[in-house]
């Protein structure tokens, strides 16, 4: 079964890492993974997007036209691919920055205080992570031990000092999204 996850935000919130992460964790799970990122000329500030599509076989096509999760971080993200979810979808909505509603009430909303989780774990930077963690604790898309060990391969080599904050950072949201209640009544979208 094929599952698609859009990341999209602001360039510098973190969320081609969010996604770089969680293609990590499905690769050492032993599933098939395509990441595509797309952005904006505007590296930090400018928009950006990615997509990580997970598979148990390969992955036909990069191409997805009704997504089985979006994490939105900004506004205009959700204003673009709040509507994408398929219905039954996840919608993992960065509650920090965005006051507005999905108007959905076909797929689960989860509202998530990245910042503030972020913020009690020791880096209020790491938004993504948090919306990471929230996103694996509802969907369980991937399994928390991979991501943890996504997180030590990536980090360990380039910035082992940030590890242990970005490991907090994503047990607050996996926690957050295990315990927030359900939205949509639906049953989980059985699209890719």
């Amino acid at each position: 079964m094929e599952r698609s996850v859009i990341f999209a935000g602001f360039g510098g919130q973190g969320l081609l890492f969010a996604g770089q992460v969680l293609a990590r964790a499905a690769m050492d799970e032993d599933r098939e993974v395509l990441w595509i990122p797309t952005y904006g000329p505007e590296m930090r500030g400018g928009t950006a997007a990615c997509t990580v599509i997970v598979g148990d076989e390969p992955i036909g096509s990069p191409v997805v036209d009704a997504a089985w999760a979006a994490v939105v971080l900004n506004p205009p993200s959700l204003a673009k691919f709040g509507p994408l979810v398929a219905p039954g979808g996840t919608l993992v909505v960065n509650a920090t920055l965005i006051e507005a509603e999905s108007g959905r009430d076909d797929v689960d909303e989860l509202r998530v205080p990245c910042t503030r989780l972020a913020r009690e774990a020791g880096d209020d930077r790491l938004v993504s992570v948090a919306a990471l963690g929230a996103l694996v604790g509802r969907t369980g898309i991937v399994g928390p031990d991979a991501v943890i060990a996504a997180l030590r391969e990536i980090l360990g080599r380039k910035h082992p000092e940030a590890l242990e904050a970005d490991l907090a950072v994503f047990e607050g949201g996996l926690a957050f999204g295990r315990a927030a209640p359900v939205t949509a009544t639906l049953a989980p979208a059985a699209v890719g």
